[in-house]
């Protein structure tokens, strides 16, 4: 099992960004009643024995605005939970430039922190004003340098690609850049238009600038190329490790593993009695804060924390441990995740999408395993779709 911590605040809303967050300058955040509230949150979900313990991850949000001390409670508690931790279980800690610094990093590190994410996002001093980051170029390259003095095991870098104006040599320069500093990961997104942000809202009244379609595409090649040239290895549709230093986190997450999702909007997938079920928190900080003297005593669906609750039945599980899985270079077992959950591996209808699939070049099969090649991952929505 993985958990994921949610921290609701940032400096600055991002126009591209519809993760829960909200802007607070960082003397108004109640760091000790937020700590104290995913505390009450962990005791009311974890009782009894717990399975082994494979990664942290504080995502916001940017969590490195939380008092470090008071995250350091939070991963203490957590860890507590736990009687069997992975060797080296993964913690990382989503780090904003705009607030990373020496100190900050140390008491990351002195708290149990082994692994940081910083949100570079662009080395452009214009892309990073359009995409409304509060840092410059000389900034994200210091936090990255400075987690890596630091003493940080792995060190991982957030780029974005696709952005109107960029060519897609600049998209493999900068990938290039923060490589060559030695860091061991590295998450290449193209830039997404979502409905709920303030990038969708100037989309739709066709005031936001966008590049084509093909020089998106030319530019994952180009990121690709760069970092694969460099060692790296393109395990994801967005993500390459370098020496096997993948996100194991995010990979539980491709590979349908249970994640306890604790904070303010988080989501969670766990097993229960042999039953899957998807929850989500609530997403109003004030009923969090508010919630958490009851959660301790009361059932946490009925003490007004839970806003979403979803059983998921076999099929629909194996349905998205295929959507999930074919995200990774790896692909997925369809076989072997089906007898796990008991679910049916290939009715007509899936094997007549798989056919299709592969005769077009989209999919590749072997044996019980489906697989996207790499050359064909910039289709892979729609593949997945149809395969759906």
């Amino acid at each position: 099992m993985g958990v994921y911590v949610h921290f609701p605040w940032c400096l600055q809303k991002c126009p591209y960004c519809d993760f829960l967050s909200m802007p607070l300058a960082r003397d108004q955040i109640p760091h000790v009643a937020y700590a104290d509230a995913v505390l009450a949150e962990l005791d009311g979900r974890l009782k009894g024995d717990a399975p082994e313990l494979v990664s942290v991850f504080f995502g916001g949000g940017t969590p490195s605005l939380w008092r470090p001390s008071e995250l350091g409670r939070v991963l203490k508690a957590v860890l507590s939970h736990f009687r069997t931790l992975a060797t080296e279980a993964e913690i990382t800690v989503e780090c904003n430039p705009s607030s990373f610094d020496r100190d900050i990093a140390l008491a990351l590190l002195d708290i149990g922190v082994n692994r940081v994410s910083i949100g570079v996002q662009s080395l452009d001093a214009g892309r990073l004003a359009f995409l409304g980051r509060l840092h410059d170029s000389g900034g994200a390259l210091a936090a990255i340098e400075t987690a890596m003095r630091a003493g940080f095991a792995r060190v991982s870098a957030d780029l974005i690609f696709g952005v109107a104006g960029q060519e897609p040599e600049a998209a493999a320069r900068e990938a290039r850049t923060v490589a060559e500093l030695g860091l061991s990961h590295v998450s290449a997104y193209a830039l997404t238009i979502e409905p709920g942000t303030r990038f969708g809202a100037l989309a739709r009244k066709g005031r936001l600038p966008l590049l084509a379609e093909t020089a998106v595409a030319d530019s994952f090649v180009s990121v690709h190329e760069a970092l694969t040239s460099l060692g790296f290895d393109h395990y994801e549709i967005s993500n390459f490790a370098r020496g096997g230093d993948v996100a194991r986190h995010n990979v539980g997450y491709w590979r349908g593993d249970d994640y306890l999702g604790v904070g303010v909007g988080a989501w969670g997938t766990i097993t229960e009695e042999g039953r899957r079920i998807r929850y989500r928190n609530t997403p109003v900080v004030d009923r969090y804060l508010a919630g958490a003297e009851t959660w301790t005593s009361a059932e946490l669906d009925r003490a007004g924390l839970i806003s979403e609750l979803e059983p998921i039945d076999a099929p629909t599980a194996l349905a998205e441990r295929m959507m999930l899985g074919l995200r990774l270079a790896e692909g997925v077992d369809v076989e072997s995740v089906a007898a796990e959950l008991g679910a049916a591996p290939w009715p007509a209808s899936r094997t007549r999408a798989v056919d299709r699939l592969v005769a077009r070049g989209r999919l590749v099969r072997d044996g019980p395993r489906l697989r996207i090649p790499v050359e064909q991952w910039l289709f892979a929505d729609g593949t997945i779709a149809e395969l759906m």
